[in-house]
């Protein structure tokens, strides 16, 4: 089927379910794939967690504050107290005091106690990053190019693709005119296909320069390397088109080599990996049709 035939397909179905009692479910289960998180203009918090790895990882983040805030207080404030009270003005003749074995004990003591409640969780993360809890389902393998990635998906019958930055003149042929979802600089011309709930083992490398495969909402970022293969994994639990950039300066269109991973059902990845055997291009507007086109029909 076509991509207009999908697109008059949803349409049909969005117009007998939106006729019937369902609407409102069908419209926040159709709009999941809107909550994909991307960067924004003056973001200063992290991007919304999707994967489990990220929610340790903002939990540790606010667990660190905890510690961090007050001691900076507190060593802003005897700071501040030490200027005030042992100002020259007001100790003439200084103090010659050059012990004392209860300071000496708490600042060593408390130091090391901070550090070991830090420590503790910052381990058990650094091992649940390099640990899937499950043997992966999908190897995806990504190699960093000066400036874009190929990937290649290792199943018995592999497919491979180059993704690279979106040229504006694409955008109508591709049909990704909307810069809300496909935005500048982030967008690619084709995104890497991932079925949701499903563990993805990423094996990272490059063929010329050192890049970096980072994904901020999935939590992972590690260096690829020529020669040498780096592996992570991720398990998206939302729906959604997430965005990362190469984090690595690898020369002067380094700021131009995005990453794209589109998340998707199983049905619907399913269906778009025994297209895109045969017609890449085709599977991607298909799947593109029936994903961004249900958003759009909802939101109207």
């Amino acid at each position: 089927m076509g991509q207009y035939g999908i697109e008059a397909g949803v349409k049909r179905t969005m117009k007998r379910i939106l006729t019937g009692g369902g609407a409102a479910a069908f419209i926040l289960g159709a709009l999941a794939p809107a909550l994909a998180d991307q960067p924004t203009p003056w973001q200063v918090r992290f991007q919304a967690a999707a994967t489990p790895i990220m929610e340790q990882i903002e939990w540790f983040e606010a667990f660190s504050l905890w510690f961090i805030i007050p001691i900076t207080l507190l060593v802003l404030v005897l700071l501040g107290y030490c200027i005030v009270r042992f100002r020259a003005s007001a100790n003439p003749v200084p103090s010659r005091t050059s012990h004392n074995t209860m300071i000496e004990v708490i600042w060593t003591v408390a130091p090391v106690l901070v550090l070991l409640c830090l420590a503790i969780p910052s381990f058990q993360l650094l091992t649940a990053q390099y640990t899937p809890p499950e043997e992966p389902q999908l190897t995806v393998k990504a190699t960093g190019n000066q400036w874009n990635w190929d990937y290649e998906y290792q199943l018995e019958q592999p497919i491979s693709f180059n993704s690279a930055i979106l040229a504006e003149a694409d955008r109508a042929s591709l049909g990704k005119e909307d810069m809300a979802r496909y935005p500048r600089l982030l967008a690619v011309d084709n995104e890497v296909v991932v079925p949701v709930n499903t563990t993805v083992r990423v094996l990272v490398t490059a063929s010329d320069v050192i890049h970096a495969f980072a994904m901020p909402a999935f939590g992972v970022k590690t260096d690829a390397v020529p020669g040498r293969i780096n592996e992570t994994w991720f398990n998206a639990r939302k729906e959604g088109l997430f965005y990362g950039q190469c984090s690595e300066l690898c020369g002067k269109d380094h700021a131009y080599m995005p990453i794209a991973f589109r998340v998707v059902t199983q049905e619907q990845y399913d269906t778009w990996l025994a297209a895109a055997r045969t017609d890449l291009p085709g599977a991607n507007k298909a799947l593109m049709a029936a994903v961004d086109g249900a958003v759009k029909v909802a939101g109207n």
